[in-house]
């Protein structure tokens, strides 16, 4: 067998969307998992949607997410040049080659006339006019400066069959695939065939790409075996969806790999969740380290069903890549989106980076766990009412003034100390400490829902100002 040989080939037509990050995973997984080679692609010939800046897009996207390639534009390699639109004179002497050997004709149809084989639906569907020209008028129209293209010849009867790895035998007819245009009238080649010719030059053993190309792949087939090239392995891949109605598309502004880094999601979470759209490792393991992830990637997990995009489960992967991190790990990746905080500046970084660590799924989350230290006045009393916990307005009335004192005469402000002090508070009241630590921490924060306990609070506010808070609170109960 050949040495496996995948690509991802993206378009430079705005920033990298997640159902192609999936395509280039993928390909990096199986390269990787058979010991082979992964190569990067710019297939740029279609200029009317080139984007300026997706190039550098593409290249900071895929070594951000770590799946990087062994060949490419900005690395090098035996095959290049791995840009198509500096390939253009390779792909002129092959379509020139494909017209010697009958699988491709000269076209000088006028764009009036293509405009006038529109059927009733407005599909155009050209008729092989220029099929029957002779090799001497084609010569002299050609020699004349007459614009041209080169058209695919397709048969007219008959049925292209291929084995696809995932969805198994394909067939479509010839009769429904038109005489498409592979080099254009500037000499560029449509992706069409441009991707046949470099998949080929470039040695790639085994193409993955989306279900959209299952009907297209016997044109492509049919350059194969006119050149009398062998073909490669398919591997087309089910579409991601949002829901079961709409699939996840660039044309919608559905999110790039780079939307969810700048929401806060760990990227080794995006890279892990990614993987698990349509693929399957046939285990109870969801989280994955890439190394996890080659060594049980394979083609039997690959499913034909559509994938639907689940935010919640990305968020949940995330969280536990988040929990697992190391402090420091994790202070590196947050502090971007602390400085985000209107707490930011007023407290010890690492203390309100420990109060949210574990309680985050996304970094985006940290200011709205910790900016109530900042935020704090008038609030309903009803919060301190609490049935599970055993609490009141009642009870707090009554206990308030109590952990007040007991507070007053703390000199250790830390939290441990502060969590025994409250502890021995609820038993010499024979109160639940549950209940002492929620009314405390209603108390001095005015909010439902914190990152952290009444005494992990208090900690960071400080002395001073959680008697402050305390005291406000009691006025306000009265």
């Amino acid at each position: 067998m050949n040495k496996v040989r995948t690509r991802f080939a993206p378009s430079p037509t705005g920033y990298l969307h997640i159902g192609g990050l999936r395509t280039a995973l993928y390909g990096f997984l199986y390269s990787k998992k058979h010991g082979g080679d992964f190569v990067l692609r710019i297939e740029d010939t279609d200029t009317a949607r080139y984007v300026d800046g997706s190039v550098e897009i593409i290249y900071s996207t895929m070594r951000d997410s770590k799946i990087m390639y062994d060949e490419g534009p900005d690395v090098g390699g035996d095959y290049g040049p791995y840009i198509q639109s500096e390939r253009k004179n390779i792909y002129k002497e092959y379509a020139e080659k494909l017209v010697e050997l009958g699988g491709a004709y000269y076209c000088f149809c006028s764009p009036e006339r293509i405009a006038s084989l529109k059927d009733e639906e407005g599909n155009v569907r050209y008729d092989k006019h220029c099929l029957s020209l002779s090799k001497e008028e084609i010569a002299r129209r050609i020699a004349s400066g007459e614009p041209y293209v080169i058209r695919q010849n397709v048969p007219k009867e008959g049925a292209g069959t291929y084995n696809d790895l995932v969805y198994g035998e394909i067939k479509v007819d010839y009769k429904d695939i038109e005489d498409g245009i592979l080099l254009k009238s500037d000499g560029m080649p449509t992706y069409n065939f441009a991707n046949v010719i470099d998949d080929h030059l470039m040695g790639i053993t085994h193409v993955i790409r989306g279900t959209e190309y299952l009907s297209s792949t016997p044109k492509y087939n049919l350059m194969y075996d006119a050149f009398g090239w062998e073909r490669p392995e398919y591997i087309h891949l089910p579409p991601i969806m949002k829901d079961a109605q709409h699939k996840l598309s660039k044309r919608n502004g559905d999110a790039s790999y780079e939307d969810f880094v700048k929401k806060g999601y760990v990227k080794e979470a995006i890279v892990n969740y990614i993987a698990l759209l349509g693929w399957n490792p046939k285990t109870n393991q969801e989280k994955m380290s890439l190394d996890e992830l080659i060594q049980n990637f394979s083609l039997e997990g690959i499913g034909k069903s559509p994938a639907i995009f689940d935010d919640v489960k990305c968020r949940w992967l995330s969280g536990e890549y988040i929990k697992e991190m190391s402090f420091e790990e994790f202070k590196q990746n947050a502090l971007p989106f602390l400085k985000e905080s209107k707490a930011y500046g007023k407290y010890d970084e690492d203390k309100l980076l420990s109060l949210v660590k574990g309680r985050i799924q996304i970094y985006s989350e940290i200011a709205e766990k910790i900016d109530f230290l900042e935020e704090f006045g008038e609030f309903d009393l009803s919060l301190f009412e609490n049935q599970k916990q055993k609490a009141s307005v009642e009870l707090a009335k009554e206990i308030l003034p109590k952990i007040k004192q007991a507070l007053l005469l703390v000199e250790d402000w830390s939290n441990a100390n502060l969590f025994d002090v409250l502890v021995k508070l609820s038993e010499s009241l024979t109160v639940k400490k549950q209940a002492v630590l929620w009314i405390a921490r209603i108390a001095i924060t005015a909010k439902q829902a914190t990152a952290g306990g009444a005494t992990e609070i208090a900690e960071l506010l400080g002395k001073e100002e959680t008697i402050k808070r305390l005291d406000f609170a009691i006025n306000l109960i009265g």
